[in-house]
């Protein structure tokens, strides 16, 4: 059945959805005019909010760039290449192939969504050279995974909240991860995915004449030194000058582990990078892996400055507080963490970013909570949940993964739109009922 039903949704998608560079352009429109139709906002100073927060996600940018070029280059290592070869081996048909790439990336995204993205992505590329099977759909499985990242042990709302000191202690105190990523019914959205997403992707499977098969290209054979040697070149190929770098900064991420530091996005890039270092064995082989690797950065650098214009709008104008304001109005205590979680999943097309989202909604969902007696940390998961869930459709997150797999949006948001009903049916039902 779902085979059948995925078959309209990805044609729909593959004819109606646009570049992700062009759906972005589209998105600016629609939130600028909703910002004078909706809030009165007049146009110049619209104008001005897009504008003055063009660049707001310059770090965020770069750092994501960094996700897709260290996870690049820390896969091209041979020993690397082949641990993801002896894993692929394991899929010995089609269909193993699709949830064995469910399951890792799942598992990879609950420990950390930046590290879920690139490895998801890396392994479906290795399967496909190895199985016979639909690429979309295998791309689009390793993405799916990405859904469980905001319920996992890097998620920004639960981690905030039970930091001392965040913005919003005096309204709701420290909630500690035992009331959010460890609660139990959020274990149990958790379970459910991850036996619900592996099986929903096995199920969207086309058949042999229907699949749309592609091996990824091959990698150019290693740079080799000049027969005769300068001295420049014996230090572009010196293993000596590789190792003692990239062991200094092994140390660094052992003693950072040893004190009690967590993973996040910059320890995540700066490990891939060391380890790319030490394993590709000289720094002629790691800059030919990153020419490779940087070619496909191109959406991050050109997309994501659009997005920060988007989210300067949709907070500065008040459009992102109405949004949520309206969910608001319809809930009680049972329902809140629902409403939050639809509120969420709403305003994430716009602003997808996690810790983004919570400094806009917070100052509206906890005194909400408060007000109706509602479980504040269910609440605040609602919020990460619904976070996490449109992202299925939502391409700024996908672009690494994309970059890495070499294809666009439409190739594979069809079969993320599937998985967009049923994950939402499922975190919904958890939401209202555990």
């Amino acid at each position: 059945m779902l085979n059948r039903l995925s078959r309209p949704a990805v044609r729909l998608v593959e004819r109606y959805l646009p570049d992700a560079y062009v759906l972005v352009l589209l998105l600016s429109l629609v939130a600028a005019i909703a910002a004078m139709t909706v809030e009165r906002q007049a146009p110049l100073a619209v104008l001005r909010m897009w504008g003055g927060g063009f660049w707001a996600l310059l770090g965020f940018s770069m750092q994501m760039l960094l996700v897709l070029v260290t996870g690049f280059m820390l896969a091209s290592t041979p020993p690397v290449k082949a641990l993801l070869a002896r894993l692929a081996a394991l899929a010995r048909t089609p269909g193993m192939a699709i949830v064995l790439v469910s399951l890792v990336s799942l598992t990879a995204s609950w420990v950390n969504w930046g590290f879920g993205l690139v490895v998801g992505a890396l392994f479906a590329r290795e399967l496909a050279g190895q199985v016979r099977v639909d690429y979309r759909l295998l791309v689009a499985s390793a993405y799916s995974g990405f859904v469980v990242w905001h319920g996992g042990l890097a998620g920004s709302i639960p981690l905030t909240i039970a930091t001392e000191g965040h913005f919003l202690v005096d309204a709701m105190g420290v909630v500690p991860t035992s009331r959010t990523i460890f609660a139990g019914y959020n274990l149990a959205i958790l379970a459910a995915l991850f036996v619900l997403v592996p099986l929903v992707n096995r199920w969207m499977l086309p058949s042999d004449n229907e699949a749309v098969v592609r091996r990824p290209a091959p990698e150019p054979a290693a740079p080799m030194a000049s027969c005769a040697p300068q001295p420049a070149d014996r230090l572009e190929d010196s293993r000596l000058l590789a190792a003692l770098v990239g062991l200094a900064g092994i140390g660094f991420l052992v003693d950072h582990f040893l004190g009690g530091g967590g993973l996040n996005l910059n320890i995540v890039n700066f490990a891939f990078l060391m380890l790319a270092i030490v394993l590709h064995g000289t720094p002629r082989r790691l800059l030919a892996s990153l020419a490779q690797a940087i070619r496909g950065g191109a959406g991050i650098v050109i997309q994501f400055p659009f997005y920060a214009g988007i989210m300067a709008i949709m907070v500065e104008s008040g459009l992102a507080a109405t949004l949520s304001q309206a969910f608001v109005a319809i809930a009680d205590a049972d329902t809140l963490p629902f409403w939050s979680f639809i509120a969420g999943g709403v305003l994430n097309v716009f602003v997808p970013s996690g810790g983004g989202q919570w400094a806009v909604q917070a100052p509206i969902m906890v005194p909400a909570a408060e007000a109706l007696g509602a479980d504040v940390a269910k609440v605040a998961m609602g919020v990460a949940w619904g976070d996490a869930w449109t992202n299925l459709i939502q391409p700024f997150w996908a672009l690494p993964a994309l970059a890495l797999a070499g294809l666009k949006a439409r190739d594979i948001m069809g079969f993320c739109l599937i998985q967009l009903l049923v994950t939402g049916v499922v975190i919904g039902a958890a939401l209202l009922w555990l």
